[in-house]
């Protein structure tokens, strides 16, 4: 089993030199995750959109107040994904922002059920606009997020970090964070996607503002994409062409 932060990057890095990318997999239920892992998947991400996508609801139904995500991920992550998938590393998706746990004892307790690391998601990054404005005013940020990531790393925990702009991607990178993704927006396509997103050409030029600054850093990230116009091999191979 590879449960250690060192051995998560041992293996992604072996698996860049190998095969020249790396794949994660939202899955939101255990048959999801297990065909997942048979096609190749190197992580998966227990996201709570990925079970209200299970439940043929769209992703956002994972920003309103219809469950508790970190309870619903414990639950359906620990139930149905951990044990299918073997030693691919599972990754546990953390709203950051939730006042009703203690940050530091918490992210123990993920790492003791089994997950590999975390995750800032839901994120506040992808809400802009009034209510962006009135969640900061309130305290609720992106800053929040940057401080669990922080935090799981000082435990030594295996950290991603869903980033949006290049500022983002310096406050992720001084946290600690061992893999850094360029979020493109909700994912496009398919009969739970949303009908707007970025072009492949905005979105490739978003992901190449962002990796300038993980590529300037001294820690040399991971860098992956995530969501909005990319969810087809061609679109996938755009971004591997021009980022």
């Amino acid at each position: 089993m590879i449960t250690t932060r060192e051995q998560i990057l041992d293996r992604l890095h072996k698996g860049i030199q190998t095969q020249e990318r790396l794949i994660g997999v939202a899955a939101g239920a255990g048959i999801s995750a297990k065909y997942a892992v048979k096609g190749g998947a190197d992580l998966i991400l227990a996201l709570n959109s990925g079970r209200f996508r299970q439940m043929g609801l769209g992703s956002l139904a994972g920003f309103m107040p219809y469950a508790n995500c970190n309870e619903m991920v414990m639950e359906f992550g620990s139930r149905e994904i951990l044990s299918v998938v073997g030693d691919i590393p599972v990754i546990f998706g953390l709203c950051g922002t939730d006042p009703t746990i203690q940050l530091p004892d918490y992210l123990a307790f993920i790492r003791g059920s089994g997950f590999a690391g975390i995750i800032n998601y839901p994120t506040v990054g992808l809400i802009d606009g009034q209510f962006r404005e009135a969640l900061e005013e309130e305290g609720i940020t992106y800053l929040q997020e940057v401080e669990a990531i922080r935090a799981a790393h000082d435990q030594d925990m295996f950290t991603m970090a869903f980033v949006f702009t290049p500022e983002q991607t310096k406050w992720m990178l001084d946290a600690g964070a061992d893999i850094i993704c360029a979020h493109l927006g909700v994912t496009a396509g398919g009969l739970m996607g949303t009908t707007k997103a970025w072009s492949l050409e905005k979105g490739a030029q978003i992901a190449r503002d962002i990796f300038e600054v993980c590529d300037a850093s001294r820690r040399r990230p991971i860098k992956l994409v995530y969501g909005g116009p990319v969810h087809t091999p061609i679109d996938v191979q755009y971004m591997y062409d021009n980022t």
